[in-house]
């Protein structure tokens, strides 16, 4: 049933599409679809306006109109079946090979003192240490995650920074994704998770100049709030043309 009531409204000349509000929407109703923020259903919105504050752009705002009456039974069915979807998209380690954890066996002092340099031309060793490396696919169980130097990367840059592995990757365990196009909330729930049990040594986010991706601080951010763990983070973003612009810590 349709009634008056305060519901909110996205501006989307002004949204940049980069996600910041759909980790604050408790409810679920905000997803990113073709790079702008979007309501799902007038009947997930509340009103009361949680995810405002998180909107660099001012995009969103609280405006009075004619909607569907706010539903807590249908949000109650809508986290459900978010969390199923999360779950469907998380492959067992006994599932699918591409899934399987691995972690390769660490190099003696005499072969990481004769590693090959990578030249211009190609060649060297890979400092990978473990799969998988998506975050949708690492679980938060993973040995390789404990007491940890973990690396967070957007996926555009591990393609822009010409020397990703040399400047980024080397003795760190790396996680993989992309703020703007997956489930931000699973994101954050996965991260809770690893911070609450791993015990990490460090954090290191690495993210795109591009506004879409900055949500991933925000993703990390809450995690480490509703871990109630202390972590070191360290921020660094990388311009499209793969220079790096910025260093800074939390």
């Amino acid at each position: 049933m349709k009634i008056m009531r305060k519901i909110i409204e996205i501006d989307e000349e002004l949204c940049d599409g980069c996600g910041l509000c759909v980790p604050d929407c408790a409810e679920g109703s905000l997803v990113i679809i073709d790079g702008k923020a979007k309501m799902i259903s007038d009947n997930l919105c509340d009103g009361l306006g949680a995810c405002l504050g998180s909107c660099p752009t001012g995009a969103l705002k609280i405006i009075e109109r004619e909607a569907e009456d706010f539903d807590e039974k249908a949000v109650e069915k809508h986290l459900k079946d978010q969390k199923t979807e999360a779950a469907d998209i998380t492959p067992e380690p006994s599932g699918c090979p591409s899934a399987q954890l691995k972690t390769f066996a660490p190099k003696t002092p005499c072969q990481t003192a004769n590693k090959p340099i990578a030249m211009a031309s190609g060649g060297g060793t890979s400092s990978l240490t473990h799969w998988p490396i998506q975050i949708r696919l690492v679980p938060p169980t993973a040995p390789f995650l404990q007491g940890a130097d973990l690396l967070v990367a957007a996926d555009c840059t591990t393609i822009s920074a010409p020397n990703f592995q040399m400047d980024y990757l080397t003795g760190k365990v790396v996680m993989m994704g992309c703020p703007k196009f997956d489930d931000a909330e699973s994101y954050v729930e996965r991260f809770t998770e690893i911070f609450t049990n791993c015990n990490l040594n460090s954090l290191t986010i690495l993210i795109m100049e591009v506004p879409c991706c900055s949500s991933m601080n925000g993703i990390i951010k809450q995690a480490i709030e509703r871990s109630g763990k202390n972590v070191p983070v360290e921020q660094i973003t990388i311009s499209t043309q793969g220079a790096e612009i910025e260093r800074k810590t939390w």
